[in-house]
C-alpha cells in the first residue's frame, strides 16, 4: 500500500470516492456554464477501482462526460508537503496523476499539463488554451 500522511485508513480513503447523492450539476450543465471541477467522477471511479482492484465503469464515465479539455497538475516535489487536503505521500501522488493521466487519454479527453510556474502564469495558461479552443 502506498505511503499515507498522517495515519489515513482505507475508511477515509473510500469516504471520499462515493459519488454526491444528490449532486447539483451534473458534468453537462457545467460545461454548458463554464465551471471547472478541482476532482471529478473519473477521479473517483479509477480511485475506487484501484483501491479496491476492480476495473473501472468506463460505460457509466461515458455517460457523463465533462468537456475535452482537461488540465492536469503533477505533483511538485519542491512544494509537495502532506496537509488537511493532501493525506497520501508524494510518492502515492505520483502514481494517482498517472493513473488519471492514463484514465483520462483513455477516456479520450485532450490531457493539457499545468507548467510548474505561479498561480498567475497558470491562470494565464488556462485562460490562453480556452480562449485558443474558443477561436
Amino acid at each position: 500500500m502506498a505511503a499515507l500522511c498522517r495515519g489515513s485508513t482505507w475508511r477515509r480513503l473510500l469516504a471520499g470516492l462515493s459519488p454526491p447523492r444528490n449532486p447539483t450539476l451534473t458534468p453537462h450543465q457545467a460545461r454548458r456554464a463554464g465551471y471547472f471541477f478541482d476532482r471529478s467522477l473519473i477521479d473517483a471511479a479509477d480511485a475506487l477501482a484501484h483501491a479496491t482492484g476492480t476495473p473501472r465503469d468506463d460505460a457509466m464515465l461515458a455517460k457523463y462526460r465533462y468537456a475535452a479539455t482537461v488540465f492536469l497538475t503533477p505533483p511538485w516535489p519542491e512544494i509537495y508537503q502532506c496537509d488537511d487536503a493532501r493525506h497520501h505521500g508524494l510518492e502515492s501522488a505520483i502514481a494517482e496523476y498517472e493513473r488519471l493521466h492514463l484514465a483520462y487519454s483513455a477516456l479520450g479527453y485532450d490531457v493539457v499539463i499545468l507548467p510548474k510556474t505561479s498561480v498567475a502564469a497558470r491562470v494565464a495558461f488556462i485562460l490562453q488554451r480556452l480562449t485558443r479552443a474558443a477561436d
